[in-house]
């Protein structure tokens, strides 16, 4: 054999060698990949150096994709043990955070999420951190139980709402910020809390008027003012607020205000309007000032004569006029007139309260 052809013959080897060591080697390393914030899809970035931080990083977040949650837990916290001052630290929580989403342990996800929102505020993956709070806080809201002793039996809702809240507060006018808005205020409207739902509906409006949610909110808001009306002898400011939206709507919007019924619900507010007058009324008359409860009497007679309450007023209007000054006496208005006024008024038909949805309706 020639002597060149050895030659050829060793180069050539060595050649295959150096191309099987290569393709070994890009197997052994990991892709680099970055969560899209936009798209929340893993998307390749660089390839790491074999055997490295980065690429045994990134081998956790393939098996992620795959699945395997458990070992990527593993590597995870093998990892954060190994690479304590790494710049790759937020990914990490975050992976872990995935892996004990991936292995029904949200709740102990929100310890990671929570750390590296907290620690790393500048990090790539901070919004990602929230976005997973907001995932974990809509299904809490939603009625997932927390585990206790392997099993869902805590109630989360209190934690839904303190993520919602946080949320807020860290990424104030973002897109995550004003879903989260909304789902906090469904959050009270559901478990009935109406006073602070109304305040939640009416927060966002003010924060989001550009939202594409803006009906909706508005309409709740109407419905949590109504429903937190606990009767005559408590505030009445929210009725008020709940009348005049409407009002507003049946201007900007009178289809949709014939819709959810706003007039039969101006309607209903105005008898409990006329219900507060009444109690005001009686209220005065049972301190001893025949002068104030004649004048509220007056008052609501002349503002909601249609109303029950005002047929319950001219009832006792006779017994207060008794024991009024004759001065005041002769310049109060004709009772008798106005009682005949009232009793011949047609009473209005009541509208059907809907819009469509009785998921609306408190």
């Amino acid at each position: 054999m020639h002597p060149r052809d050895g030659q050829k013959s060793r180069v050539s080897g060595l050649c295959m060698g150096l191309l099987a060591w290569a393709i070994s080697a890009s197997a052994v390393a990991q892709d680099i990949y970055r969560l899209d914030p936009e798209t929340d899809e893993w998307k390749l970035e660089q390839t790491p150096a074999p055997n490295s931080s980065a690429a045994q990083l990134a081998r956790a977040r393939v098996l992620l994709t795959e699945g395997r949650h458990d070992r990527a837990l593993n590597m995870a916290n093998r990892w954060m043990a190994r690479n304590p001052g790494s710049q790759l630290m937020p990914e990490a929580y975050l992976i872990k955070g995935d892996a004990l989403v991936g292995l029904g342990d949200e709740y102990e996800s929100l310890y990671e999420f929570e750390y590296l929102v907290r620690k790393f505020p500048g990090s790539e993956v901070f919004s990602l951190a929230l976005l997973r709070e907001y995932d974990i806080a809509v299904k809490y809201a939603h009625g997932l139980k927390r585990k206790m002793f392997g099993l869902r039996i805590i109630d989360a809702t209190d934690e839904a709402e303190e993520l919602f809240i946080r949320i807020q507060e860290r990424m104030p006018g973002s897109n995550l910020a004003e879903k989260s808005g909304l789902e906090l205020a469904d959050l009270y409207f559901r478990q009935r809390k109406m006073g602070l739902a109304a305040s939640a509906y009416a927060i966002f409006i003010e924060r989001y008027p550009r939202s594409t949610e803006i009906p909706f909110a508005r309409r709740r808001l109407i419905y949590s003012n109504i429903a937190s009306f606990k009767g005559p002898e408590f505030d009445i400011v929210g009725l008020l607020e709940a009348k005049a939206e409407l009002q507003q709507l049946a201007v900007r919007r009178p289809a949709e205000a014939e819709r959810i019924g706003a007039q039969a619900l101006v309607e209903r507010i105005n008898e409990s309007e006329a219900n507060k007058l009444l109690v005001t009324a009686q209220w005065y008359l049972h301190q001893g000032d025949p002068i104030a409860c004649e004048f509220t009497l007056r008052s609501l007679v002349r503002k909601f004569p249609s109303s029950a309450a005002a047929m319950k007023a001219l009832r006792i209007v006779p017994q207060v006029l008794r024991q009024l000054p004759q001065a005041v006496l002769d310049r109060t208005p004709n009772y008798a007139q106005m009682s005949k006024e009232v009793l011949e008024r047609k009473p209005p038909q009541p509208e059907p309260v809907s819009d469509g949805s009785t998921e609306d309706q408190p």
